[in-house]
């Protein structure tokens, strides 16, 4: 007897999305690219500029999944820390990617990350933020592990400004992706989640605003591909938190 996929819900229940990730890791890469048409390997480029990786710089990788972005960033000569809440995608991304130099795999929670303060010279997430169940409290964690003058880049899914453009995304997230997600994902279900928790994401002001209360400075966000997408980007205060 088998038993049903794993999905999770808008509780966003850790044991049960880092389950659901569990399952899809083996395909969850190609699957993301037959979803987005190809404009993740695009946001991927995106958020590797915004970072900036030099040599010698230390940076944290969070819900990194297989490590595709790890393995971007790591090129340049950083010390990458890859780290992921699901053990599932951190073997997958062992076996693909653990022999890559300067690319460590760790499991974190983002809301209690086992680092030292100051430990980081840039902290990143790529899609992750939406799926940890209390964003606030990873948002304060990311600055804590952050040296001060530290960079965050966060590259999350978002709300279209244009009603035309929001309307044909919504059609597409409504109607084609689940019809895709059955043919190519081993757990569609989570698909049906993925576009739940896009709706009920706040918009790009908002997650601004979470980061300014967090305590991060210099707050600024791009949209990518229409607002499918937005990459926001801060720094932490030299002095004070």
């Amino acid at each position: 007897m088998t038993s049903e996929p794993l999905r999770a819900d808008l509780g966003k229940d850790p044991a049960r999305v880092s389950g659901m990730f569990d399952e899809v890791a083996p395909a969850y890469d190609r699957t993301n690219t037959v979803l987005s048409l190809g404009n993740d390997r695009l946001w991927r480029v995106a958020t590797t500029r915004a970072v900036a990786p030099r040599p010698g710089q230390r940076i944290l990788d969070l819900a990194a999944g297989t490590g595709a972005s790890s393995v971007a960033l790591a090129a340049s000569g950083a010390e990458v820390v890859a780290a992921d809440f699901s053990p599932g995608m951190i073997a997958e991304g062992r076996r693909r990617h653990g022999s890559a130099p300067n690319l460590s795999f760790v499991e974190a929670d983002a809301t209690a990350l086992p680092f030292e303060d100051d430990a980081f010279d840039a902290v990143t997430i790529s899609f992750g933020l939406r799926n940890v169940n209390d964003p606030k409290k990873a948002l304060a964690e990311m600055l804590r592990v952050t040296a001060p003058g530290g960079r965050l880049v966060i590259c999350e899914f978002s709300h279209p400004r244009s009603p035309a453009f929001a309307g044909l995304y919504r059609f597409y997230n409504d109607r084609v992706l689940p019809v895709v997600a059955r043919a190519v994902s081993s757990n569609a279900a989570a698909y049906d989640y993925l576009n739940e928790s896009i709706r009920d994401w706040p918009d790009q002001p908002t997650l601004s605003a979470w980061m300014r209360e967090a305590g991060w400075a210099d707050v600024a966000y791009r949209d990518l591909t229409f607002g499918i997408v937005a990459l926001h980007r801060a720094r932490k205060p030299l002095t004070g938190r």
